[in-house]
């Protein structure tokens, strides 16, 4: 078989695996500029930190809300699946629309919920179809889709952070209205939505039935009752939690505190996920091989060590190292830890076990923001740093006593 031959077939057996995992890294690109745009919304609305942590904790428990549906309707209605991914990415534009028009908190609030609800729409189908098509690559086929989420958050914030204006090697940029961003953002995702529809019809075509009702009832009462998936729901959250906090204050810290530019803080921001994209794929196939446990534990232990050393190292080149090298774990764990809990989740309702896993991050994470947010008023970004090591430490913890076993 020729070298073009065999690339084809690659690309016809994982075109979906690729496909998913391009428009997966589309919406987090606009998740992600909406960290950039914070520091910015928030003068121009004159939010307090409590206020802008209210902001994300919107977007988090309408993230959360939206698994109770997708899990379901991604599950019942398999064949279906590309007209899920193409309403997700829709809301995802109307709530970037929403928001550029905002001049108002609780229009703003309601634009984040949009974009909460709309990106969190796309996990269940997507991870759901993923773990279904590729059964003996769980591991690898989710950790390429957080990999193209991770090239959407690392593009992000350097394009956005260029886009908002400063001086970049010299030369000054007067920058673009955020709010012109905004809007600007919901031409693509829609645009993304409707290339899902077109090229990925045949998606969820691996489950030759639908699921009944009862059957369906049945397969969600062994879920709720695994242990090992409720295990895995909660360190997932642990981790949701960090990065909510971590990421978000991290920001307002360089972008207030150490007065960075509009790039420079981009471009932190990028650090942390741009390692990601190499080694997220790397520890999806050795927790295939080896094992979920002794990747995660390892993870967490080091995003443990990690945070604690920056309550010493908060400025400079230092800083900045300890951001590229926290990058490498702080994304790459979380297709691991839902592949954990997939080997669990009965055939055919693959897309209600990522709800669950979603849901978790979303209710505990939608929290974390406005505790951080109180902490960083009191102790600026040193405090943060604190909550966001005692969580991970917490997550290390339980990662070493909780079972991860697979099905027999």
């Amino acid at each position: 078989m020729t070298i073009e031959r065999k690339t084809k077939k690659h690309l016809k057996i994982n075109g979906l695996m690729y496909g998913l995992s391009l428009g997966h890294g589309v919406k987090h690109f606009g998740q992600g500029a909406l960290l950039l745009i914070s520091p910015h919304l928030k003068n121009s609305l004159g939010l307090t930190e409590i206020a802008l942590g209210g902001i994300f904790t919107a977007q988090s428990i309408t993230s959360g809300i939206a698994n109770i549906p997708s899990g379901f309707l991604s599950d019942i209605y398999r064949k279906k699946i590309a007209w899920i991914l193409f309403t997700s990415m829709v809301i995802v534009g109307a709530g970037y629309l929403m928001l550029g028009l905002s001049s108002w908190y609780w229009m703003t609030i309601s634009a984040a919920a949009m974009l909460g609800f709309g990106t969190s729409l796309w996990h269940a189908p997507a991870f759901g179809t993923l773990a279904a098509r590729y059964p003996d690559r769980k591991g690898y086929a989710l950790a390429m889709h957080l990999s193209g989420a991770q090239i959407g958050n690392t593009l992000s914030p350097i394009i956005i952070g260029f886009l908002l204006g400063g001086t970049f090697l010299g030369w000054y940029f007067g920058g673009w209205d955020w709010k012109f961003i905004s809007i600007s953002l919901s031409i693509p995702m829609v645009m993304t939505g409707f290339l899902v529809l077109f090229f990925f019809k045949t998606a969820g075509a691996e489950v030759k039935k639908n699921p009944s009702y009862n059957e369906y009832i049945f397969g969600f009462k062994k879920i709720i009752k695994n242990p090992q998936i409720l295990g895995m729901i909660f360190l997932g959250a642990c981790r949701g939690a960090i990065h909510t906090a971590f990421q978000l204050f991290l920001v307002l810290h360089m972008k207030e505190v150490l007065d960075y530019s509009n790039f420079i803080v981009g471009f932190h921001v990028a650090l942390i996920t741009f390692a990601g994209i190499i080694s997220t794929p790397i520890m999806g196939i050795l927790s295939d091989r080896i094992g979920r446990k002794p990747i995660i534990s390892f993870s967490m232990g080091m995003m443990s060590i990690l945070i604690v050393m920056f309550y010493f190292f908060d400025s400079g080149i230092i800083m900045t190292i300890l951001v590229a090298l926290l990058g490498i774990f702080f994304f790459s764990v979380m297709p691991t830890i839902t592949a954990a809990a997939m080997d669990q989740v009965p055939n055919g309702i693959e897309g209600t076990g990522t709800a669950l896993m979603f849901s978790g991050l979303a209710v505990i994470g939608s929290l974390s923001p406005i505790i951080a947010g109180a902490i960083y008023e009191r102790n600026l970004f040193e405090g943060v740093v604190i909550y966001c090591a005692s969580i991970a430490v917490i997550a290390t913890f339980l990662s070493i006593i909780l079972p991860m076993r697979k099905k027999m």
